[in-house]
C-alpha cells in the first residue's frame, strides 16, 4: 500500500462519479457500491477520508520498497465489498475480477485493464492493512455524511439505542485435553520442521508421534462416567478413566520432555535461532498450563478457577459468554456493543475485555459524546443498570433510559413512568435489528487472527455496514422520488386529457 489512488485516469476508464449503479436492486453489492460513489463524488466528504487514509501511507523513505500492492482507496472498496457480502477471500477474488462495476469502481480500465486479475494472496496481505484507529475515524466521516444525507444538520439531537452481542471466535468448543493436544500438536509440529532444515536427527518421524499422541487422546476423549447406581461399577469406571488420562499426560510429558532437550541443544550449538525456537517455547507453556489443569480436574478432582482457563491456544483472547439466551449457553468470543441513532447509523462501538454489559455502558457512552457531541439521548436493556452507571451518565444525557433490575421505589417508579421514557424504551428493541444486520454482513464470526485482527474485523464490520447503510439511504430516496415523479406524470396526463376533453 503505497498510493491513495490513481489519479490520473487510464484510457477508456470511466470516472467514478459517472458509473451507472442500479438503485432498484435488493443486493448488497449494488447499496455498497452506491455509498462508496457517494462518498467519492462528494468533494468535502472525499478530502477528509483521503486525508485519513494518506495518514495509514508509509512514510516516503519506505514508498520505494517491497511490491507496489493495492492502493488505499482499493483496499477499501473490496473491504466495504467482503464484509458486506459476508464472503471469503476466494469469492473476493472473483467479485474483484468479473464484476464489472466493482472494477470500475476500482479505478479499472475495460479496455487496458480487461485481462488484469488481482492476486489471491494480494487480497490476504493488503485488505488488513488499514489500522483500527484510521477505519475508526472514516467511520465517523461516513456517518457525519449520512446525517447529511438524511437532512439532518450539525446541531440535530441525536437519539440513540445501545446493545451488545458475542462475535464468535473462529475455535472449536474448548476441552482440556483438546487445547493439550492442539498444545502438544503445534510442538511437535514446528520442532519437526525446524530439525529437517537444520539436518538435526530424532525428528524424523514426527509425524507419526502426531497420530500416537492422538490414538491416547481420542481414547481418553470418548470415555464417559458411569451412571449405575452401582458404586463398584463407577468406582471401577473411574479408574479406567483416570489411567486413561494418566496414559495421554505421560504420553505428551514425554514428547515436551524430548522436545525442551532438542531445543536446548540447538540453541548451545547453533546460535542465534531465538526468533524460530520462539514458537516452540510458546506452545509449550500452553501445552504445560494443560496437563496442569488436566491433571487437577481428573486425578485430584479439583474444579479449576474460571480465570486460570484458556479457551483457545490460538485466539487467547477467546471469552467464554453466557449471556442466558434461550437455547444458548455459552458463545465463545468477545462482547462487542454498538450505538445506533435514530438514522439506522452505528456512531459508535465497544469491545468488551472481560466486561460485562454494565462495565461497557460507560466509556462507550463517554466516547460516542466525545464523537458525537449532539448525542442528547440514549436507551439500554436492564443488563447495562447499575447505579453508579446513572450517576456518570445523567450528566452526559439529557434523557438516559436504563430500567432499574428489581423492585423499584416511588422516584425511580415515577422516572420510570414518564412518556418520554416509555416511548423510547418501546423503540429501543429496534437496535436487535441492526445487530442482526451485522451478523448477516460478516460479523457474526471473526475469521480474522490474532486480538489485533479481531480488532480491526469489528471495525471494518462498522464501516462496511454503514457504507451499505448510505447505500440503502441513497436508494430509498431514489424510489421516493420515482414515486412522486411517476405521481405528478400520471396526474399531468389525466389533467391534460380533461382540458382537451
Amino acid at each position: 500500500m503505497r498510493k491513495l489512488f490513481n489519479e490520473q485516469m487510464k484510457i477508456g476508464a470511466i470516472d467514478i462519479s459517472s458509473i451507472e449503479i442500479d438503485k432498484e436492486s435488493r443486493d448488497e453489492i449494488p447499496k455498497t457500491l452506491l455509498g462508496l460513489q457517494s462518498i467519492f463524488t462528494n468533494i468535502l466528504i472525499r478530502e477528509r477520508v483521503f486525508t485519513i487514509l494518506k495518514q495509514a501511507l508509509p512514510p516516503k523513505s519506505l514508498k520505494g520498497l517491497g511490491r507496489t500492492g493495492m492502493s488505499a482507496w482499493e483496499i477499501m472498496v473490496l473491504s466495504a465489498i467482503k464484509l458486506s457480502c459476508d464472503t471469503d477471500y476466494d469469492h473476493l477474488k472473483d467479485i474483484s475480477d468479473n464484476h464489472n462495476k466493482v472494477r470500475l469502481m476500482l479505478g479499472l480500465s475495460p479496455l487496458i485493464d480487461d485481462k488484469y486479475t488481482y492476486g489471491l494472496q494480494t487480497l490476504k496481505d493488503n485488505i488488513g492493512l488499514l489500522s483500527e484507529e484510521t477505519l475508526r475515524q472514516i467511520n465517523q466521516v461516513v456517518v457525519e455524511y449520512g446525517h447529511e444525507i438524511c437532512g439532518a444538520t450539525n446541531e440535530g439531537d441525536l437519539h440513540c439505542k445501545c446493545d451488545s452481542y458475542v462475535l464468535q471466535t473462529d475455535v472449536h468448543y474448548p476441552t482440556d485435553i483438546g487445547l493439550m493436544f492442539d498444545a502438544i500438536r503445534k510442538v511437535i509440529e514446528l520442532t519437526g520442521r525446524l530439525c529437517e532444515k537444520l539436518e538435526v536427527p530424532g525428528w524424523r518421524t514426527y509425524e507419526a508421534n502426531i497420530k500416537a499422541i492422538k490414538k491416547r487422546y481420542r481414547k481418553a476423549q470418548k470415555l464417559k462416567h458411569s451412571t449405575s447406581k452401582n458404586e463398584e461399577v463407577r468406582q471401577k469406571r473411574t479408574d479406567i478413566i483416570k489411567e486413561a488420562y494418566l496414559s495421554y499426560i505421560e504420553l505428551v510429558r514425554n514428547y515436551l520432555q524430548k522436545v525442551t532437550d532438542t531445543i536446548q541443544m540447538i540453541k548451545e550449538e547453533i546460535p542465534g535461532l531465538h526468533l524460530e525456537t520462539y514458537g516452540i517455547e510458546y506452545y509449550i507453556e500452553h501445552a504445560e498450563r494443560q496437563i496442569d489443569q488436566t491433571y487437577r480436574r481428573v486425578i485430584e478432582n479439583e474444579k479449576i478457577p474460571h480465570d486460570e482457563k484458556v479457551f483457545s491456544i490460538f485466539e487467547t483472547h477467546t471469552e467464554w459468554i453466557s449471556k442466558g439466551k434461550a437455547g444458548v449457553p455459552q458463545e465463545l468470543g468477545r462482547r462487542v456493543a454498538i450505538v445506533e441513532d435514530q438514522y439506522g447509523f452505528i456512531i459508535d462501538y465497544y469491545i468488551g475485555k472481560q466486561e460485562t454489559d454494565d462495565q461497557i455502558a460507560v466509556p462507550l457512552i463517554k466516547s460516542a459524546k466525545t464523537l458525537f457531541p449532539n448525542m442528547v439521548s440514549c436507551s439500554f436493556y436492564k443488563a447495562f443498570y447499575k447505579p453508579d452507571n446513572k450517576k456518570e451518565l445523567n450528566p452526559y444525557l439529557e434523557l438516559l433510559v436504563m430500567p432499574k433490575k428489581g423492585k423499584r421505589n416511588k422516584t425511580e417508579q415515577q422516572e420510570e413512568s414518564k412518556a418520554e421514557f416509555q416511548k423510547a424504551r418501546q423503540q429501543h428493541s429496534a437496535v436487535e435489528s441492526a445487530i442482526a444486520s451485522l451478523q448477516n454482513h460478516g460479523l457474526k464470526k471473526c475469521r480474522n487472527k490474532g486480538e489485533v485482527g479481531f480488532n480491526k474485523y469489528v471495525a471494518v464490520g462498522i464501516l462496511a455496514f454503514n457504507i451499505h447503510k448510505l447505500g440503502a439511504v441513497i436508494q430509498e430516496q431514489h424510489r421516493k422520488s420515482e414515486a412522486r415523479r411517476k405521481k405528478y406524470l400520471k396526474t399531468y396526463e389525466e389533467n391534460r386529457h380533461y382540458q382537451i376533453a
